[in-house]
């Protein structure tokens, strides 16, 4: 069969020191061609009337709300997308600067993106966060002083602890020793994903049990940490399918597959597809 058309990405900005915060407006340029995200990035939306994908999934926009975009997500603008709100863009050289305390809000909400990509907000939540988005805003139009990145970190930390604590996915309790050992669980299947798929090898990293972690796992997201590991497989794959020529043989051994057919057997069985059937189906998403 052969490969139909795929989606040429659009480069990311790259942006000095590894950050930017920009004011969105009424009738400004948006991307509506797909975008793979060399950084994270928070939208906070004021007023918005349109669509926003993120993956493969669309999200009609309203106002009043937040999306987070982990580095590595694709995501575009429908056609005709109106909005008023800020776009914070930060890479992991500069997370670096902010206070080690935020590690854990910004672990939970970015290593899980999927989990917590559409956050609706309250008007006191929406305000509360209006105000230090524009103070960011305003500290970044400032002319560069002695520091100057380590302030904007210091926002930074606070808008990731104020955004962990509105998610109401997150314990009340960051500090919690259980809830540690899951952050740091999911910051490991993040960053070595492609290299184990085994559950027993991330306990044995965290030093804890299989045991012990599929039930931290089932506490704070209802679901295995098999699952989990699958859940982050999936999404690249998808990713990959979608957004790249890369071949189902090619991604099956980046994932560490041992086989093609084994890769493809594990896709369909998550996604009641086979991967071919998968990009055919979504290789004209976003058109």
């Amino acid at each position: 069969m052969p490969v139909p058309k795929l989606l040429n990405l659009h480069p990311d900005h790259i942006f000095e020191n590894s950050f930017s915060i920009s004011l969105l407006q009424d009738g400004q340029e948006l991307p509506v061609s797909f975008c793979r995200s060399d950084y994270h990035r928070i939208f906070l939306f004021k007023q918005a009337a349109g669509r926003l994908l993120i993956d493969e999934q669309a999200y009609t926009l309203s106002g009043q709300e937040l999306f987070l975009a982990a580095k590595g997500q694709v995501y575009a603008f429908r056609r005709n997308t109106r909005l008023e709100g800020y776009e914070l863009c930060f890479g992991d050289c500069f997370w670096e600067k902010a206070p080690q305390s935020a590690n854990n809000c910004k672990a939970i909400l970015f290593n899980n993106a999927a989990a917590n990509q559409h956050i609706p907000l309250q008007e006191e939540e929406f305000g509360a966060l209006e105000v230090l988005f524009q103070g960011l805003y305003q500290e970044s139009l400032l002319a560069v002083y002695p520091n100057k990145p380590d302030a904007m970190a210091a926002y930074l930390k606070i808008l990731m602890i104020k955004i962990a604590n509105i998610n109401s996915s997150l314990v009340k309790d960051p500090e919690a020793a259980d809830k540690q050992l899951y952050w740091k669980f999911l910051e490991l299947v993040s960053e070595h994903y492609q290299s184990t798929h085994d559950v027993a090898e991330y306990a044995s990293r965290l030093g804890i049990t299989s045991r012990k972690l599929t039930e931290l796992c089932k506490l704070h997201n209802g679901s295995g940490a098999k699952n989990v590991i699958n859940g982050q497989l999936i999404a690249e794959s998808k990713r990959a399918l979608q957004f790249s020529a890369l071949s189902v043989k090619e991604i099956a051994f980046r994932l560490n597959f041992a086989t093609p057919e084994q890769f493809s057997h594990f896709f369909k069985k998550e996604t009641a597809l086979s991967p071919l059937d998968y990009r055919e189906h979504f290789a004209n998403i976003g058109r």
